[in-house]
C-alpha cells in the first residue's frame, strides 16, 4: 500500500501525518476548505475515500455519482493532499491502524467520541479533531438540486 510507504516515511522524518476519511462524492468548496483545516493540523494529509459499495450503504443506490476511481483522481490533485488510499465496509479503522497518523480528523457532524479511529489515535498519543462544516455545502444538496432540474 503506496499511502502506508508514505507515512512511514513522513513519520520517521519527524513530520506530523493527518488522516481523514469520506465519501467525497461530488467535491465542493466545502470539502475543499475542510481538506485545506485538517492539512492546517500537520505536515501531510492522507485522504481514505469509501468504496462505491460502503457509499451505495451510507448514501443509498443512486450514489455514488462518480466512481472511486475518479473520485480518487480528482482529490489526488488537490494542493491540500498529500496522499489518498481507499478503505471498505464503511469503517476506517483497520486502515487507520496500519497508517498511525499523529492526528485525525472528520467533519463538524461527529463528536470526537463518535469518530471511528479516534480511540486507537488518542491511544498512541496522536489527537482528534471535529472541524467545523461551511454551512450549506454538501453533496446530497448539489444531487437533489440536480434532480430538481
Amino acid at each position: 500500500m503506496q499511502a502506508e510507504k508514505q507515512c512511514r516515511a513522513q513519520a520517521r522524518a519527524g513530520r506530523r501525518v493527518v488522516f481523514t476519511n469520506g465519501c467525497f462524492d461530488i467535491l465542493h468548496p466545502g470539502h475543499v476548505s475542510y481538506l485545506e483545516a485538517a492539512r492546517a493540523k500537520g505536515d501531510f494529509l492522507v485522504v481514505a475515500m469509501d468504496t462505491d459499495a460502503a457509499v451505495r450503504k451510507l448514501k443509498g443506490p443512486s450514489r455514488p455519482i462518480n466512481n472511486l476511481e475518479h473520485r480518487m483522481q480528482v482529490m489526488a490533485g488537490l494542493e491540500s493532499v498529500d496522499a489518498v488510499t481507499w478503505f471498505d465496509k464503511g469503517d476506517p479503522r483497520a486502515i487507520i491502524r496500519k497508517l498511525r497518523p499523529g492526528v485525525l480528523c472528520k467533519g463538524g457532524d461527529w463528536k470526537v467520541a463518535q469518530i471511528l479511529g479516534s480511540k486507537e489515535v488518542l491511544s498512541w498519543g496522536g489527537k482528534v479533531f471535529s472541524l467545523k462544516f461551511v454551512d450549506g455545502k454538501s453533496t446530497t444538496k448539489i444531487v437533489n438540486k440536480i434532480k430538481k432540474g
